[in-house]
């Protein structure tokens, strides 16, 4: 019975905290998007100089931890460039680079899969390069990577957790601050658990009902 009187207590305050979570792994995700489609572009469609600066930025950023990564911009970076920006503002800015280089990989991987037949049949029809990805290789391409796009969303979701090392008031930071003052770790992280997990089910849940009713008729089952 304490241990639920705990949770009861607590759960108004670890929700605000879920709301936290969310608006980062939301803007996160956002910011890798706008950040991977022209990478994944300029991998393709670049000229050699463009296409090493943008192995050069994957190979980093998903070389790095993100807690390194955390740390560097919160401590060094941001500082160092006098940019006052806030615990929050440098996890979004943290997690979004990083997403953005394993999210120009799905978009490439996506717009390699088209074949150079979209470029040529685009090009032959008066299109320029870029009004040929815009109009006929992007629409195709966003519609075949939205499945592996999709696992972003968990993966961004766990991420965000260790947004706490520079004082985020995320969910799990929230977590620690009502062990800390009830001494139960248990029913809390638990909690935590269950919301965690939910989030995951709830996001995937709808983005694979997004995915479904975007998927290109007859692509990827046998029947293309």
């Amino acid at each position: 019975m304490e241990n639920i009187e705990v949770v009861v207590q607590s759960l108004p305050y670890l929700l605000q905290g879920t709301l936290v979570t969310l608006r980062i792994v939301a803007l996160a995700l956002a910011l890798g998007l706008c950040m991977g489609l022209p990478l994944a572009i300029g991998q393709v469609y670049g000229s050699a100089s463009i296409q090493k600066m943008v192995k050069a930025y994957v190979w980093i950023f998903r070389g790095l931890p993100n807690l390194v990564l955390l740390f560097l911009f919160f401590f060094g970076i941001f500082p160092s460039l006098r940019i006052d920006a806030s615990a929050f503002s440098t996890a979004v800015v943290v997690l979004g680079l990083r997403s953005a280089a394993y999210q120009s990989q799905i978009f490439r991987g996506s717009i390699l899969s088209l074949g150079e037949g979209q470029m040529l049949a685009a090009r032959s029809l008066g299109m320029n390069k870029l009004q040929a990805i815009i109009w006929i290789i992007l629409p195709q391409a966003l519609r075949i990577a939205l499945p592996g796009w999709s696992n972003e969303y968990p993966i961004l979701l766990t991420d965000s957790s260790v947004t706490y090392a520079i004082g985020v008031l995320e969910i799990l930071t929230r977590a620690n601050l009502v062990v800390s003052r009830t001494y139960k770790p248990m029913p809390i992280f638990l909690t935590c658990a269950i919301i965690f997990i939910l989030l995951n089910y709830g996001g995937m849940r709808l983005l694979h009902m997004i995915e479904n009713k975007m998927r290109i008729p007859g692509y990827g089952n046998g029947e293309r």
